[in-house]
């Protein structure tokens, strides 16, 4: 610390000589001062500030700080930025919670005085301050939500088209927070917003990455029911019914919603006859799968798989396909599906799921030993699509449960027996959908 006030006293006694020498009543000091002696002192206290910033003395900085802003606040926007950095570090430093809430103003006020005198910055103007204000605003003030939203509007109404989209990103989802945990915003707003902020992403193609977290934020956000959706896209469908991009948008929002209003089909079979595609096959399947037109769903399916070049897309058609075709009890369709999916990727369990439950069902058309014996192959299916499976998977807790299921099926030792078969042996399976697959004998 000794050392530091020696080089901050040689600095002062620098800039005092330097000033000496300097004529403050020319045009170019006026910013400072009204007279020569006040812009010769003003001028000294912004070096001071300086040095005391550089010097980490943020206590004497605050106090020159104060100075300047109260005697010359346009003389200089580096106050306003040192002024950021000095509140910032007091408040790293406060040792209580009133100390810490005193400082978190005074760094808002250096924003707003900032936006005040230096908007008009050519580069970093109101936008960017008001947008650097949201942001801090968002750190240091987490549960003031009325002040989050409001300075984040603050924020994108002075950006415009040129706002950060990750600023809009993060207003929005702050939005749809507070509509889940408060009750301070109401589902009337969300709709509202979001049908005010599109634009910003239509205007901004290169925001892609964004525009997704924005869907994705309003989709999960409660707001974004079936009834509200409709309510949102009905008009403007009606007016723009050609409009691809809306259509899509309409499509995947009432889709997440998992809608299955006559509204979201018609717009779903019109998107799809406009852009068929294998994301809106699954999009179709699963709103028909939910209404329990299965036909329907796997048409849809298949029309898409008849033209996906891509394997990995195919084998998540083939998949669905599979399972609709199962809960359709079409077995020998869904188990030929499945053989599909598990060829163009043995890594992914569902495949596997499906067969063994496929082989479990047509034991029933087997009748006898041969029935039982089917159960082996269902068996040892259903433990590769266990191992596969990620343990948060959908199906991992039923293939669980199918799999002791299995295993009680089993036929006995005496039944083996008589049917002059030893524990391990090998055995292929006679009929069923199971038939030729080879397994080993294992009595229950």
């Amino acid at each position: 610390m000794k050392n530091v006030k020696i080089l901050l006293s040689a600095a002062l006694v620098f800039v005092g000589a330097t000033a000496l020498a300097q004529d403050f009543s020319a045009p170019q000091y006026e910013k400072w001062g009204d007279t020569p002696e006040q812009r010769e002192k003003n001028i000294l206290n912004s070096n001071f500030l300086k040095e005391s910033c550089d010097n980490r003395d943020y206590n004497a900085a605050a106090h020159y700080l104060n100075e300047l802003i109260n005697s010359v606040p346009t003389a200089s926007v580096s106050f306003y930025q040192r002024g950021a950095v000095i509140y910032k570090n007091k408040i790293n430093r406060a040792k209580s919670v009133a100390e810490k809430n005193t400082y978190i103003d005074s760094l808002m006020l250096m924003y707003d005085l900032r936006a005040k005198y230096f908007g008009d910055h050519p580069k970093q103007g109101a936008a960017f301050i008001l947008d650097q204000k949201a942001r801090e605003f968002l750190r240091y003030k987490p549960n003031d939500r009325k002040g989050i939203r409001e300075a984040f509007r603050a924020a994108i109404e002075a950006g415009g088209d040129n706002t950060d989209p990750e600023t809009v990103v993060a207003y929005f989802s702050n939005l749809c927070d507070d509509y889940k945990n408060t009750d301070e915003v109401l589902p009337d707003e969300i709709i509202a917003e979001y049908d005010r902020l599109t634009p910003f992403f239509e205007k901004n193609p290169n925001a892609n990455e964004y525009k997704a977290q924005f869907d994705a934020a309003f989709g999960l956000s409660g707001a974004a029911s079936c009834e509200n959706l409709e309510k949102l896209f009905r008009g403007k469908l009606e007016a723009a019914p050609d409009d691809e991009a809306l259509l899509a948008q309409a499509v995947a929002l009432m889709s997440r919603a998992k809608c299955d209003g006559d509204f979201y089909f018609t717009l779903a079979e019109k998107y799809y006859a406009v852009k068929p595609s294998s994301e809106t096959a699954m999009f179709l399947a699963q709103a028909f799968q939910s209404k329990g037109d299965y036909a329907k769903a796997i048409k849809y399916l298949n029309e898409a798989l008849a033209v996906e070049q891509d394997p990995a897309e195919r084998q998540l058609l083939l998949v669905r396909i599979a399972l609709i075709d199962l809960v359709a009890n079409d077995i020998p369709g869904a188990a030929s599906a499945a053989r599909q999916a598990r060829d163009l990727n043995p890594e992914d369990g569902v495949p596997y799921y499906v067969l063994a439950q496929c082989y479990a069902i047509s034991a029933a058309n087997c009748g006898g030993f041969a029935g039982q014996a089917t159960f082996w192959a269902a068996y040892d299916t259903m433990s590769k699509a266990i191992e596969l499976l990620p343990a948060d998977s959908e199906y991992i807790e039923s293939a669980k449960t199918s799999l002791n299921a299995f295993r009680s099926r089993f036929p006995t030792s005496e039944e083996c027996f008589f049917n002059e078969l030893q524990a391990g042996s090998r055995y292929t399976v006679t009929c069923g959908t199971a038939a030729g697959v080879v397994t080993s004998v294992r009595p229950r």
